[in-house]
């Protein structure tokens, strides 16, 4: 292995240049949040491609060789720079599309018009996951042309609507994307102050399910009473997907304990907005809930709106469900056992049909080493002393699983730009800014720290 002759900028040095590009780094971050990418079917998929292109502008500026790619999906942005002789290469991810953002009437300004508003970066994407690519930028910029590793930018097109064509690209450019080190910046914190390595994440199993009871609506007085009505049978068969205490009572979901701290109920309560006397679900730990064990949620219902509904026995219902798996689960074992659950419990005799939407692998990452080693010292610098915390995700972010498994030698970093109160997929997304300066800080430091770790120490 040939050692790396490169100087390596002091902390001091890339704390003062991280400073000095902030500003830069603010502007650009707010014009990518005026750029409504969102690569669901329905939308303008135009803006997709204007997202990409501002992009690959911003890495160009960085001196990265780059290029946009796609593989019959959302474009995808590459950026590539070779490392100095003896030094590793850090592939950092994010993704540049957005979520829809719902009810207009919720935001409480324009969401692809940022604005600052008691320290905080409010609009869609500032930090889900718009943040994550300035952040890889501020790094870059900090060290202009004195880079102390390679760096390999994976800028993602579609990773809100499913990630469909991730891993086709993937394949298609594994060998100018290979290597030592991965950092995905698509997680979060565990609290504003208090940096995270994000160690698991859940999978999940998003599906349909119809139930029918008639061929046609019939008159709810001449046929009432006798007859089952769909809306009624789904609701009685949704009402069997939890016990009473709130557990998820689907058998061969797996589910384990063991988070590594827990979450105390006045917090949890305030950062997830909880109604007045409104009781938590489930039973264990409130980190085992959300982190270890399934969860099952009814996102969604087809049936007559109630200004519209007919006195009428509806003959058909319909609900969207989106299963959360725990780490070690298999997602198609998961949907087979909802299916077999579904189809047992289905009440009085109603058709029950059950349509697969989406599902994501679960992943748990093993942080140990000398690459772990260099994060973790990155993130106590950034927060001026405060050791980050191991901790799960109750969400997915299925393609963790995918480098994985296609790059099973490098360590694989999953960073976190977001807190407890981003709001992410939600009306008022925002963005910490204080945090987001010690998130652009804690990722110059760390491709500092694995210069010096070296490949070979991995």
């Amino acid at each position: 292995m040939p050692v790396m002759t490169t100087p390596i900028m002091s902390e001091s040095e890339v704390r003062a240049a991280v400073e000095r590009e902030m500003p830069g780094v603010r502007a650009d971050l707010e014009r990518l949040v005026r750029i409504p990418g969102i690569a669901f079917e329905g939308f303008d998929h135009s803006h997709v491609e204007r997202s990409a292109e501002a992009v690959a502008e911003l890495l160009r500026g960085c001196g990265l060789d780059v290029q946009i790619v796609r593989s019959g999906g959302q474009p995808a942005v590459i950026g590539r720079k070779a490392a100095p002789p003896g030094a590793p290469t850090v592939l950092l991810y994010a993704h540049h599309d957005v979520q829809p953002v719902g009810d207009l009437t919720l935001w409480e300004s324009d969401p692809f018009e940022p604005v600052e508003r008691d320290g905080r970066l409010y609009g869609r994407g500032a930090a889900d996951d718009k943040a994550g690519i300035m952040a890889h930028v501020a790094a870059l910029r900090a060290y202009g042309d004195a880079l102390p590793v390679g760096v390999v930018l994976f800028v993602e097109g579609e990773e809100e609507y499913g990630s469909d064509s991730l891993e086709r690209l993937l394949a298609e450019h594994r060998d100018e994307i290979t290597s030592d080190v991965i950092v995905i910046a698509d997680s979060a914190n565990w609290d504003v102050g208090v940096p995270a390595l994000t160690t698991s994440l859940r999978g999940i199993v998003n599906c349909f399910v119809q139930v029918r009871t008639l061929d046609h609506a019939v008159h709810s007085g001449m046929y009432g009473g006798a007859v089952p009505d769909a809306l009624t049978a789904l609701a009685r068969l949704l009402a069997t997907l939890h016990t009473d205490a709130g557990d998820v009572a689907v058998d061969g979901l797996a589910a384990r304990e063991g988070a590594s701290v827990d979450y105390p109920e006045d917090r949890f309560r305030a950062e997830a907005g909880l109604a007045d006397g409104v009781s938590l679900i489930g039973t264990g730990r409130i980190t085992d809930r959300l982190w270890t064990k399934p969860a099952l949620a009814v996102l969604g219902i087809d049936a007559p709106a109630t200004g519209e509904a007919p006195n009428a026995l509806v003959p058909t219902a319909k609900a969207k469900l989106s299963v959360r798996l725990a780490p070690g689960d298999d997602p198609k074992r998961a949907y087979a056992a909802l299916r077999a659950h579904l189809e047992k419990h289905a009440p009085w005799g109603a058709q029950v049909t059950l349509t697969f939407e989406h599902d994501g692998d679960p992943c748990v990452i093993d942080a140990s080493g000398p690459m772990f080693d260099a994060a973790r010292s990155a993130f106590r610098t950034a927060w001026d002393g405060t050791a980050p915390v191991d901790l799960g995700i109750g969400g997915s972010i299925p393609f963790i699983a995918t480098f994985q498994e296609m790059f099973p030698r490098a360590a694989i970093l999953v960073t976190g730009v977001e807190d407890p109160h981003a709001r992410a997929h939600g009306p008022n997304e925002s963005l910490h800014l204080g945090e987001f300066a010690r998130v652009c800080l804690a990722e110059a430091l760390l491709l500092r720290n694995v210069a010096v770790a070296g490949v070979d120490g991995r």
